[in-house]
């Protein structure tokens, strides 16, 4: 049971053919800027993030994932990672959107037949569609039923990541014979589908997040992809693979946050206190207690980081031996991330509350937003809490138990 390494693999040929990692960077930098600029008055607004969606679509970040071949991104799956980073850094809710757009889209991959995959990507691609929803476990279940018209998907999911301004939702659903769990895309613009943005977080409020009711709404046979299921007679290893995956966003979503929220605090030492202190104030970069905290966060954020990027290389060793991962390779991976997931989760708790304390009094201030960083991850830790990844890691070292195969909000 090596925690530590990815699992050996052949070199694999990839469609991965496109501008490569450090355009994405400078694409994702340059979109990161932009959002910086009004990054609190949007987050204070709370409308939908329409505008912020258009930017990522005109950035040409939406389409990254898809084969270059459709004539879009052909990025890798370590871009899509840094990508949603270098976004989350200055707005964690758009980084939240975003994430769950890549894990979306690319999802049919997991699940689906190669050929509705290559149907589903080069139209997503063409029309530029952005992706919310989610496929974890809720309750009361969305229902999945045969009538003498077709399937019809009906049920109600709440809090859904990016609905208000998504082209598909992709959800879960069980089949109302057999109770067999399935993934699920809809258009939202079809009869039946009611949104409601009725979802009152006090973070995370640009991540379009709200409720979707299905009433007798048709399914077509191109928009079931496949099961869902955590029977391994069902799942292979391949598919399972899909929990780790979206699993990271969350471990990068988070090290975005820590570092966001660190570099504005850091501008603010440097800068926002010159016109109201004498040299050498308490609170300035001069002061060791300032020094040390920042040292500390900064060691934190760090091991946070190398620890997830050991199960970024996991995550691809994995991707690349495709049917050849065999169950207990997947398992070490998973273990890996929710270890990567709990450490990033440690790091943006105490960085976005105690750059409030290094700040002081005026973090209060409404038009600095310091405050966002805060509720923004908190926001993301109690719809993802830590605990369970960290309950996963415990039962695997102890006992060598698979981690459950548990998929993102």
């Amino acid at each position: 049971m090596g925690l530590a390494s990815a699992p050996s693999h052949p070199a694999s040929p990839s469609d991965r053919t496109g501008p490569g990692q450090a355009h994405w960077l400078r694409v994702a930098r340059e979109t990161a800027d932009d959002l910086a600029t009004d990054a609190a008055a949007r987050e204070q607004a709370g409308k939908a993030p329409v505008d912020e969606v258009s930017r990522l679509r005109e950035a040409g970040l939406l389409t990254l994932l898809p084969p270059a071949g459709f004539g879009r991104g052909g990025a890798d799956w370590p871009t899509a990672y840094a990508v949603v980073r270098e976004i989350a850094a200055a707005d964690g809710a758009i980084g939240q959107l975003l994430g769950c757009h890549y894990f979306l889209s690319w999802s049919a991959r997991f699940f689906a037949e190669p050929a509705l995959v290559a149907r589903m990507e080069e139209r997503s691609a063409a029309e530029e569609w952005c992706w919310g929803g989610g496929f974890a476990r809720q309750e009361p279940r969305l229902i999945l039923t045969r009538t003498s018209k077709g399937l019809v998907l009906d049920g109600r999911q709440s809090y859904t990541t990016g609905v208000l301004v998504a082209d598909r939702i992709a959800v879960r659903a069980v089949r109302g014979d057999t109770g067999e769990p399935l993934a699920v895309v809809v258009d939202p613009a079809r009869r039946g589908v009611v949104i409601d943005g009725d979802t009152d977080t006090f973070g995370q409020r640009l991540a379009a997040g709200g409720s979707v009711e299905f009433d007798d709404v048709p399914v077509g046979a191109d928009d079931v992809l496949g099961s869902l299921s955590a029977d391994e007679d069902l799942l292979s290893p391949r598919a399972a693979l899909a929990s780790p995956v979206g699993r990271l966003f969350s471990a990068q979503l988070l090290l975005g946050m820590a570092e966001g929220v660190l570099a504005e605090a850091r501008e603010y030492s440097r800068t926002g206190h010159a016109p109201w202190h004498p040299a050498w104030p308490v609170g300035t970069p001069h002061d060791p207690q300032v020094q040390t905290a920042y040292g500390e966060l900064t060691v934190l954020n760090r091991s946070a980081s190398a620890l997830t990027d050991q199960a970024l290389e996991a995550v691809r060793g994995g991707l690349e031996r495709g049917e050849d991962l065999t169950y207990d390779e997947c398992a070490d991976i998973s273990a890996l991330v929710a270890m990567a997931e709990s450490a990033a989760a440690r790091a943006a708790q105490e960085s976005t509350t105690r750059a409030l304390d290094i700040i002081g009094a005026r973090s209060t201030s409404a038009r600095l937003g310091f405050d966002r960083f805060w509720r923004n991850a908190r926001t993301h830790t109690l719809y993802e809490p830590v605990a369970h990844r960290l309950r996963d890691v415990g039962e695997y070292f102890l006992n060598g138990a698979h981690p459950p195969f548990v998929l993102p909000a």
